[in-house]
């Protein structure tokens, strides 16, 4: 092995480790500012705001520019978040209740209810999906709107993205100190992928033609 290649692979273990490191970072600062429920969401929309710094390390200082995102989205979303945060309570315990409970009217409520959830789910990782680009002059009227249409031009990938957070929050039941490491990085990371996804524009083939 040349010292130029073990140089290298060192290096690119090394960067791996710095990305993994400064979310694991994100995530601790996100478990601490998101214990008001107030600062719930706009933490979780600061760290949406950072997450592509972090993982392309191009910006120094992620620390700093977190802090100043959930300043920018509690000044903005506290008072969205906060009917989003007991929207979420009350239809986790609609599913919980009739999911335990008897008789016809069971199915139908939870024939409404899935699919409602499905809905919101998907519409918040939309939301989450065009964070990073989003103006600093975004309202709670301005980003449901831009995630409403993110939402129906890319609703393969973010139905993808509902069954991965779902598929989380079953594992989560199972294995409750998960929270802890992916609470917020998961849904972010959805998110981030969701985006990431957007169609491209087919490459025209080549005009230059190898004999």
């Amino acid at each position: 092995m040349s010292e130029t290649g073990g140089a290298g692979r060192t290096n690119a273990v090394l960067a791996k480790l710095t990305v993994i490191g400064d979310l694991l970072m994100l995530q601790l600062v996100f478990l601490v500012l998101s214990v008001g429920v107030v600062t719930l969401y706009p933490a979780a929309f600061a760290l949406q705001r950072v997450l592509p710094d972090a993982l392309s390390q191009e910006h120094p200082q992620l620390l700093r520019r977190f802090f100043q995102q959930f300043k920018w989205a509690f000044s903005r979303f506290w008072l969205a978040g906060l009917g989003l945060y007991f929207g979420s309570i009350a239809l986790a315990f609609g599913l919980l209740f009739w999911a335990n409970a008897n008789g016809a009217i069971r199915v139908a409520a939870l024939a409404v209810l899935i699919p409602l959830t499905g809905m919101i789910v998907g519409l918040y990782l939309s939301a989450l999906a065009v964070l990073p680009a989003a103006p600093d002059t975004s309202t709670p009227k301005s980003l449901f709107r831009e995630a409403n249409l993110f939402l129906l031009r890319r609703s393969l990938a973010v139905a993808g993205g509902v069954i991965a957070l779902l598929t989380w929050f079953a594992l989560v039941s199972q294995l409750p100190t998960l929270f802890a490491i992916g609470s917020g990085l998961v849904p972010g990371l959805i998110g981030y992928w969701i985006a990431r996804t957007r169609t491209k524009p087919a490459e025209k083939d080549s005009p230059d033609v190898s004999i």
